[in-house]
């Protein structure tokens, strides 16, 4: 068996924005925002592509890879992001607030506000100040760091590169889905470690090049 590499634009899209992978993209998102706890048990995957404004131009054409709305109404915009560009920071700080204003229309009431989650995956170490792979920040307080906004805006970023674990060594629910992002074109067929996670098992089989044709 042959991967096509799940950082690929059509694959990351195919393997967790596709109406049939509802369930890969719960088991991911609950490994990589809540540690592997079933918080999330249903989401709406959404074209986060209009195409009413879609341009060949790339300073207006969307850049979002996949949006899903949560069972609880919350917002979850993901992007996976293999090379390095002027004004990343900006632009996922963009993205998270285009998708927590677009919730209103002219007039509507700031209580039909749901929280927005922004999940970046980066193929480059973006903070060198900790080898933590996954960070989460939220709206603090500068000195003393409390929370505010109850959590209505959050940051999660994932820097692959960070990953160093093997294949055996892997024991969360995140370190599968890491390895699996980050290793899948050196697999010759589905380790058991990774097949026990039917979600997984499932994207490995979408990324499988002898279930997709040449065009």
């Amino acid at each position: 068996m042959k991967f096509i590499s799940p950082k690929i634009d059509y694959t990351f899209k195919k393997i967790f924005g596709s109406q049939q992978s509802t369930d890969i993209l719960i088991s991911f998102l609950n490994a990589i925002i809540y540690g592997g706890k079933k918080v999330i048990e249903s989401l709406t995957i959404f074209n986060p592509y209009n195409p009413k404004i879609c341009r060949v131009d790339s300073r207006i054409a969307p850049t979002l890879d996949v949006k899903a709305v949560l069972v609880d109404g919350s917002i979850v915009v993901i992007e996976m992001q293999v090379a390095r560009m002027a004004g990343f920071n900006k632009r996922v700080a963009y993205n998270l607030a285009k998708a927590y204003a677009n919730q209103l229309e002219t007039g509507e009431d700031y209580l039909l506000l749901n929280p927005a989650i922004a999940v970046t995956i980066t193929d480059f170490i973006l903070f060198k100040n900790t080898e933590d792979a996954i960070n989460q920040f939220v709206f603090q307080e500068k000195t003393k760091k409390f929370e505010c906004l109850e959590e209505q805006l959050q940051l999660i970023f994932l820097e692959l590169p960070k990953f160093q674990k093997a294949l055996s060594e892997l024991n969360s629910l995140a370190d599968k889905w890491i390895y699996f992002l980050k290793e899948a074109t050196r697999l010759d067929d589905i380790p058991e470690n990774l097949g026990e996670v039917a979600e997984i098992e499932k994207a490995l089989n979408i990324a499988n090049k002898i279930n997709l044709s040449a065009e």
